[in-house]
């Protein structure tokens, strides 16, 4: 093969030794015109993605904004074209970092990142904070060509904003119940200094991923929030029985006051009614002394004398009255038989 190779060869150059290529001026400028077709055709026309928008600039300056869609520039590198993802939302990371994402578990980094999440609270106390940053460019004029190192100053922002909000509150309130508080004051403030540095960047959320004590001080940290839940369970607990036993007391303290309430009304209508019917009494007496008289002794008899059972009056020289006693205990004890 190698001798067959060799033979070949040989010959090729005794053919081009022998013959006369003749190449025509013509044929150099067709081909030439041809190449500057291509070259003009491949550097006028560019295509911009739907999540996209192109920033146009010739000899180096700002000219305009393109939309997404196949667009025209000048060619041969007169105007140059940089695409920039408007519509796609960018995140960044502060104390821990994502190696992978998948279906089932997402890794991280084992490696701290202290000096990014490692902060001073307000009350003198040590947190852990790690959190999220999603933004998006809202200005891709001044996101290219305002800020030098503009993710990198971004970056920057975040971790003084965070360290602003985290040192203005107690560690108790970063832990536990400052939470929402702390994203919405922390992207409040990354937007105004964004908008100040005209970064042209849009933050669309900020998420405290895991605020933990430092690892040396979580053994402390972990008994106080023991005694501050049992405290807390403690108060619950008081509190329940105080809703038990004091409603139950104002309630009946309020039942006994109405009642004497309603029998101090009775006791008022009954004296008035005493008292009116004294008057009209008295009013029937003035006008008729001795029927009246008469009247009301008769009918105080006669709620007396049913009460004080079965009487016998007589005279005192009266008769016999013995027998008679004697008659009324054969009577009774006839009928027993």
């Amino acid at each position: 093969m190698d001798v067959n190779g060799g033979e070949i060869i040989r010959k090729v150059k005794e053919n081009i030794r022998v013959k006369k290529v003749s190449i025509e001026p013509r044929s150099i400028l067709l081909f030439i015109i041809v190449f500057l077709m291509m070259v003009l055709l491949y550097t006028s026309f560019f295509t911009i993605d739907p999540e996209e928008v192109g920033i146009v600039l010739r000899f180096g300056r700002y000219v305009r904004t393109v939309n997404p869609g196949l667009n025209f520039k000048i060619p041969f590198g007169i105007e140059k074209v940089y695409k920039v993802p408007v519509e796609r939302q960018m995140k960044q990371e502060f104390g821990f970092r994502t190696v992978s994402t998948g279906t089932k578990r997402t890794e991280y980094s084992k490696r701290d990142y202290v000096e990014e999440s490692l902060m001073l609270t307000g009350d003198l106390n040590a947190a852990d904070v790690e959190w999220i940053v999603q933004f998006r460019i809202s200005d891709p004029y001044k996101f290219l060509f305002k800020v030098r190192n503009n993710i990198d100053t971004f970056r920057d922002m975040n971790e003084a904003v965070m360290r602003q909000v985290v040192g203005d509150r107690s560690v108790d309130e970063v832990l536990t119940i400052g939470r929402v508080e702390i994203e919405a004051e922390a992207k409040r403030l990354l937007q105004e200094l964004s908008n100040q540095y005209e970064l042209g960047l849009k933050v669309d959320q900020i998420v405290l991923q895991d605020v933990n004590p430092p690892d040396p001080v979580k053994p402390a940290f972990n008994e106080v929030n023991e005694a501050q839940q049992e405290k807390e369970r403690m108060i619950n607990e008081a509190q329940s029985e105080y809703n038990k036993v004091i409603p139950r007391a104002r309630g009946e303290a309020q039942k006994i006051i109405e009642e004497a309430k309603g029998y101090a009304i009775e006791r008022i209508n009954r004296a008035r009614g005493e008292a009116e019917r004294f008057n009209a009494l008295f009013r029937e007496y003035i006008k008729a002394p001795e029927v009246t008289r008469q009247r009301i002794y008769l009918e105080t008899m006669n709620t007396i004398l049913p009460r004080v059972g079965r009487k016998v009056i007589t005279d005192r020289g009266a008769f016999g009255f013995l027998p008679l006693m004697e008659l009324e205990q054969t009577v009774k004890e006839e009928g027993r038989k």
